[in-house]
């Protein structure tokens, strides 16, 4: 088994075939939405595929270190500039390709009109072993 991130972008991915943003669907719509998350996830777990996911906050900062005795430095209120996550899911699965077909599966969840998003995840594998440097 391998775990895989599926990371759901609301800016900052290629555009969504019904890229609506979310802010203008209506309460429906957004329940349907969030329902077909849920359905999706509780499948998984039923088959021992699903991990953990969660739904994030808009609001967001980057922070780094600034040194011995120095607050941590913020990169300030842009928050329009930025890559904004909109939520993610870890899964488990045999193989690459069953990690694919899950995210596409999950990309299909209903948008603005109740019709599929098709919106773009990102698949990142989880690193299993640390990288190897030769010289």
């Amino acid at each position: 088994m391998a775990k895989y991130l599926l990371l759901k972008h609301y800016r900052g991915a290629p555009a969504a075939v019904n890229d609506v943003p979310m802010d203008r669907w209506t309460p429906e719509e957004v329940s349907a939405h969030i329902q077909y998350m849920q359905d999706f996830a509780a499948r998984l777990e039923t088959t021992g595929e699903f991990v953990d996911g969660q739904a994030l906050s808009p609001e967001g900062t980057f922070v780094r270190y600034d040194g011995e005795g120095r607050p941590p430095v913020t990169d300030g209120p842009f928050a329009e500039t930025k890559d904004l996550i909109a939520g993610w899911m870890v899964i488990d699965v045999d193989s690459y390709e069953r990690a694919l077909e899950l995210a596409g599966e999950l990309s299909a969840a209903p948008g603005a009109g109740g019709k599929p998003i098709h919106e773009w995840l990102e698949l990142r594998p989880f690193l299993t072993e640390p990288p190897t440097i030769t010289e």
